[in-house]
Formats: C-alpha cells, sequence, structure tokens
C-alpha cells in the first residue's frame, strides 16, 4: 500500500513536463466507494455525463465528484488562509454545488463527512508541502496533494489502473438499486497522466 514516505517527490515531479526528473510510483490503486457514498444527495434525476456541469470560478479548487443521479456536484477546494497559507489541519473543503437548484454552495451533513464524502487524513507534512489522505468510505485508496517546486499549484495525485493520475474530476454511474445499497455500474476518474502529460479517463468497472 502507497504511504506518504514511499512517495519520492522528486521522482514523481519529474514525470511531468513541468517537473524535473525520474519514476513512476510502482503500486496499484483501485477506487471503489462503499455503495452508501453514492445516494447521499438530493432528488434523484439521472443525467448524461456530458450533461454535466463544469465547476468554475472555484479558487484553489482541487477535484470533484459528480454521480448520474443528478447534477449536484461536490467540490474538493485547497483550504487556506488570508496569507495564502494551507491550513494543515483540515487542508481540503469540502462542499456541494446545488445546481438542481440556484447553484448555491451547501456544506456536508454529519452523515456525509462521516460515512460518505468527507476525507480522512492519514500523512501530513507541511514543511513539504505533502498531504495524504482517502475518503472515509474506501480507506485503502490513497490520494496525495502536493505543491509543486515549479509553478507552486497544489495537485491532486493517485494510481488507477497503474497510472499515475492528477486528479480532477470523479464520475460515478448508478443504475437503480436501493438507499444502502445502490447498483454502481463504473466509477470514472479524469486527470492528467503524469508520465505522458495526455488527458485520460480511466474507469473502473463496478461488480455488484
Amino acid at each position: 500500500m502507497l504511504t506518504l514516505n514511499s512517495v519520492n517527490l522528486s521522482n514523481l515531479f519529474s514525470m511531468n513536463p513541468i517537473f524535473p526528473a525520474a519514476k513512476l510510483i510502482r503500486k496499484i490503486g483501485t477506487l471503489c466507494f462503499l455503495a452508501l457514498i453514492i445516494f447521499f444527495g438530493q432528488s434523484f434525476t439521472p443525467v448524461l455525463t456530458d450533461k454535466m456541469p463544469i465547476p468554475t470560478g472555484i479558487t484553489n479548487m482541487l477535484f470533484y465528484v459528480q454521480r448520474s443521479l443528478n447534477k449536484n456536484t461536490i467540490i474538493y477546494q485547497l483550504n487556506t488562509n488570508e496569507k495564502n497559507e494551507v491550513d494543515a489541519q483540515e487542508p481540503i473543503r469540502i462542499f456541494w454545488i446545488n445546481y438542481e437548484g440556484e447553484s448555491d454552495q451547501e456544506p456536508l451533513n454529519t452523515i456525509q463527512k462521516k460515512f460518505a464524502y468527507g476525507l480522512s487524513f492519514t500523512g501530513v507534512d507541511a514543511e513539504s508541502k505533502t498531504f495524504c489522505f482517502n475518503f472515509v468510505s474506501y480507506k485503502s485508496q490513497k490520494l496525495y496533494v502536493i505543491q509543486s517546486p515549479i509553478d507552486k499549484v497544489y495537485r491532486t495525485y493517485s494510481i488507477f489502473n497503474n497510472k499515475l493520475l492528477t486528479v480532477k474530476k470523479i464520475f460515478i454511474d448508478i443504475e437503480g438499486g436501493t438507499f444502502w445499497y445502490p447498483r454502481v455500474k463504473y466509477i470514472e476518474v479524469s486527470g492528467r497522466d503524469v508520465k505522458t502529460n495526455v488527458e485520460v479517463v480511466e474507469r473502473i468497472i463496478i461488480s455488484n
């Protein structure tokens, strides 16, 4: 399993043209959220992927999560103070954008934080500006927020289908099921392949 200590930052940065030089992190991870993360949200109106809104105007947005149930979107934003320093106690701010309503921002409720879309930070290294975390609903998939030494931008990294990606979007496709046991067809992770610098979409098929 990947840990914060197992990530060689100089190697990580070297794999992208905007970084200096070296190799790919070697372990494979598979994102498979527990069933209950899917149905926490508002009313269900199935939406095709190409009809989903793209969040704009959000400073320091790291990535976002959408579901085929409706257009409502969960935003994961770098949490900084007035000096633009990352809050080491809570590096990522999470909130909904209610596109089914008036596009208002709404905080996660307690159940969503504890059992679904909330994050658990398993390693924080403020000095190297690196943060390791996982979704509370799937502890084994580690993600990393790392500041580039070149452009100073924070990005989210993780490994899917044996590829190291900068994660920009996670889409969950659902067909039926129940509140506690939704039938998830697949999960798509959109981002940039760090090794090739090409935009990719990695699909993970879920066997129900």
